[in-house]
């Protein structure tokens, strides 16, 4: 047992995601990430062997367990992943309200890892990923970022921790896929749907899987943080493989 988290098996789940008919062209080659969203300060030696051959690492949000005064396991994440694959981080609502927030964010941009919030970076000449952070209130500057991302050349890959946000302003600004976390799955699934989600409530929409013709991905999160156990919802790491439409 681990202190002050349930105890977790993360399932490995394994996801393809084909570039769309109308955007063919825009990616070039395959491209695969390893996604982990909701670590929230727990344990990841178990998921380092899967990170040994992937393109990139994509951490849509909470590292931090806000609830929490200590992050040893965050530090330990920042020094060790980030060498493995490039990594890339978008601010969740616990970096935003710990009592550690403006220590990790310092500690953060002092690491391998790229911070990715209101920036858009090339990772390839046919594929570019951009960052929206949580935040009480979209933001012009986030507004903007949209934007001049959907002018960006190539496959549009955007993180962004709350899945809520996507009906709400990403969606229809020309993000081929946006990579989200923050709803743990819904906690409990019945019948395919999720109990609860914050910021979205009681029978969520958007927990788990692909929506929106695959262009947003929500993962259920890598550790449980919360008094209430899972239930047909379990812990996970995505392998996102991306790949051209004519592949």
């Amino acid at each position: 047992m681990i202190k002050g988290y349930e105890k977790r098996r993360v399932m490995v789940r394994k996801i393809t995601c084909c570039e769309k008919t109308d955007r063919r062209g825009a990616l070039k080659a395959p491209f695969t990430a390893a996604i982990i969203s909701d670590l929230h300060n727990g344990p990841f030696d178990d998921i380092l062997q899967v990170l040994q051959h992937v393109d990139a690492i994509l951490v849509p949000g909470d590292l931090l367990n806000r609830h929490e005064q200590t992050w040893d396991h965050v530090k330990d994440f920042l020094a060790e992943v980030p060498l493995i694959a490039p990594t890339y981080f978008s601010v969740g609502n616990h970096e935003r309200y710990s009592v550690n927030s403006d220590a990790f964010m310092t500690m953060a941009r002092n690491s391998e890892m790229i911070c990715i919030d209101h920036r858009i970076i090339r990772l390839r000449d046919d594929l570019v990923i951009a960052g929206i952070p949580s935040q009480v209130q979209v933001s012009g500057t986030s507004h903007r970022l949209l934007q001049r991302f959907s002018q960006a050349r190539g496959f549009r890959l955007l993180l962004c921790h709350h899945p809520e946000y996507y009906p709400r302003f990403i969606q229809g600004h020309g993000v081929d896929l946006t990579v989200s976390g923050h709803a743990h799955g819904g906690q409990i699934q019945l019948f395919g749907r999720g109990l609860f989600a914050p910021g979205q409530g009681l029978f969520p929409s958007l927990t788990a899987g692909f929506y929106d013709g695959e262009a947003l991905l929500v993962s259920r999160g890598m550790t449980n943080n919360v008094m209430a156990p899972r239930f047909r919802n379990p812990c996970e790491l995505i392998l996102l493989r991306l790949v051209p439409a004519d592949k």
